[in-house]
């Protein structure tokens, strides 16, 4: 099944290969030539639908995750790539970043993860940017899809501290954070350029407040404006700099409406050709979904199952976390009644002599809950449509739930948390008759929690 690790993941491997037959590439020469669909050989001599490091440590990344959040477990990933090949296309590696070698070399050394890479102004190459995407999936599963307010200085250091594991400088971390907030927003179903704007909006608001950034935000000056879609294709960049590289992406993205356009565009720019592709690549599939990649090119990709399996695992994984999150309250939900989860306010006067008609008041223990719920990534932002399209006005949803897949449950939970600013009391319901307790069940018994 189609799921956002998988839209994100892909949409990144797919564009890296792309890429990397004409990497190096000026833009005047893919002008007259241009990239359009997968290609062999070229700058380093590999068979169609050969990705490169991007996708590699991408890979590593999302594999080490779907255990839990360990920097030197991660670390010992990107080792195992470059000495022996895992987590490669063809068992070997055939490009790396200077900047992403010696940070290897200093963790071989000894040196702790967080400390190993490198803090120069010339260490800013697009290395941690690339490689970044599957943060965005654990960041939600920890923290929810619209990360708690109280939680971003946390969701911050996490982003930091998984880009210092090879670029630590301060320009890297701003990149990587800016990324991150746009993978997010586009996450709760956004709309493209809103997703865009209030991603880098939320992003630079942190860092405006953060003292050792404040000397860095100049450089992100022309990506948080405006009019940053409308700057002409001349005038953006496409090297391996990290600032370069994610303007053109973003720019990439706001200027196409559809996959194939999107990461064609990001190829055709030239130069770091895999890199730019990819990092838009993968804001692209997440928002326009894995069934948008064109079906020839997903056919070319060297192991597409083993990446699939990968994204499949990750995914399941992340989702159990959050799952194991709510089963703490089934011993709750098991035992609450009516009675005593649930008032009404009483109604009343106010000076104007208006009345403030009551409103539903609920115990702590089911706040608690339904903030839990919040903080999960469980909560599926087209939920109307999923159930839609599987119930087709066939029976009431509650039949539903002991049949249902997780996409389907997640839409179910989703109607009933969401809901209740629109059918005051339907918390009420969903305890009384036991459904959130159905639910957390059934999702247990598809994840064999």
């Amino acid at each position: 099944m189609s799921n956002s690790v998988l839209d994100g993941i892909m949409g990144l491997a797919v564009a890296d290969a792309l890429g990397v037959p004409v990497e190096f590439n000026s833009r005047n020469e893919l002008t007259r030539y241009p990239v359009m669909g997968m290609r062999s050989f070229g700058t380093y001599n590999q068979p169609k639908g050969t990705w490169s490091d991007d996708t590699s440590l991408t890979l590593c990344l999302a594999e080490s995750l779907t255990k839990t959040l360990d920097y030197d477990n991660i670390m010992k990933n990107f080792i195992n790539w470059f000495d022996k090949g895992d987590y490669t296309a063809h068992g070997d590696v055939f490009d790396i970043g200077n900047t992403t070698k010696e940070s290897l070399i200093r963790y071989t050394k000894g040196i702790s993860p967080l400390k190993c890479g490198g803090n120069n102004e010339n260490d800013n190459g697009n290395g941690s940017l690339m490689r970044i995407l599957p943060l965005i999936f654990y960041l939600q599963s920890e923290f929810g899809l619209n990360f708690k307010d109280n939680k971003e200085g946390e969701i911050f250091d996490i982003i930091h501290n998984i880009s210092s594991l090879t670029h630590r400088h301060k320009r890297s971390h701003i990149a990587c954070g800016i990324y991150i907030f746009i993978a997010s927003k586009l996450l709760t179903g956004k709309d493209k350029e809103i997703a865009v704007d209030s991603g880098v909006h939320d992003a630079l608001e942190y860092y405006k407040k953060q003292e050792e950034y404040q000397i860095e935000l100049s450089y992100f000056n022309r990506i948080g404006s405006k009019d940053f879609k409308n700057v002409l294709a001349h005038d953006i960049k496409s090297s391996g700099y990290v600032i370069d590289t994610l303007e053109a992406a973003i720019w990439c993205l706001l200027n196409t409406d559809d996959y194939k356009s999107c990461v064609l565009e990001a190829v055709n720019l030239g130069d770091d050709t895999d890199t730019v592709a990819a990092v838009a690549g993968g804001l692209a599939g997440i928002l326009y979904g894995y069934k948008s990649i064109p079906n020839d090119w997903l056919e070319a990709i060297v192991k597409r199952e083993y990446i699939e399996e990968l994204c499949g695992n990750l995914n399941t994984s992340l989702t159990t976390k959050s799952v194991e999150k709510l089963v703490k309250y089934i011993p709750y939900l098991e035992t609450a009644g009516e009675k005593n989860i649930y008032s009404y306010s009483v109604n009343n006067k106010n000076t104007d002599n208006i009345y403030n008609f009551g409103s539903p008041v609920y115990d702590d223990k089911l706040a608690e809950f339904i903030d839990e719920v919040y903080g999960t990534n469980l909560i599926s932002y087209n939920y109307l449509t999923v159930i839609k399209n599987v119930t087709k006005g066939t029976g009431t949803i509650e039949t539903f739930i002991v049949t249902a897949d997780i996409k389907l449950l997640k839409a179910i939970l989703t109607l009933y948390i969401r809901q209740e600013r629109f059918n005051e009391g339907l918390w009420k319901i969903a305890v009384r008759d036991k459904l959130f307790l159905k639910i957390i069940n059934r999702f247990r018994e598809i994840l064999d929690i």
